[in-house]
């Protein structure tokens, strides 16, 4: 027994409607999740934190472009291999990659010469220290006579 079709309509979309209606949530084909990303700042200097577990500081390009945007870079490339006695035939293979990449504006206090970078117990820190701002007396300046 089939099901009575109105004429342009398809028997099909009703079947898995029924069966996928609002109980199950349609998964994306890819999952992609951004590391967390903590900003902190003192009278010194801003602190720019990315938890990154599993990952090392050779996964990482921390550079300042031309833009004077702090930018940072993460691409790690996982590859497992498990192969049977004969050269070509792999009972089992795995590829993995990891991209992230975000740019920070810098405001203008910030000394570009001094940033430092540190990977810790899973951990990218981005030291941004502030310039100093040295106080100028000016050249000429009128003295009070009391």
């Amino acid at each position: 027994m089939y099901p009575v079709v109105r004429k342009g309509q398809s028997w099909l979309p009703s079947i898995f409607s029924d069966l996928f209606d609002d109980d199950f949530a349609v998964m994306p084909a890819k999952q992609f999740a951004s590391p967390a990303v903590n900003i902190k700042e003192t009278d010194k200097d801003f602190s720019i934190e990315i938890a990154a577990p599993g990952m090392t500081k050779d996964d990482f390009n921390v550079h300042i472009d031309n833009d004077e945007e702090l930018v940072i870079a993460l691409e790690k490339h996982n590859k497992k291999e498990e192969k049977t006695d004969k050269q070509y035939n792999y009972l089992r293979r795995e590829f993995s990659y990891t991209s992230y990449h975000q740019s920070f504006s810098l405001p203008e206090n910030i000394d570009l010469e001094n940033i430092t970078a540190e990977m810790l117990n899973g951990v990218l820190t981005i030291v941004l220290p502030k310039k100093v701002e040295v106080k100028q007396v000016p050249a000429s300046r009128q003295i009070a006579i009391k």
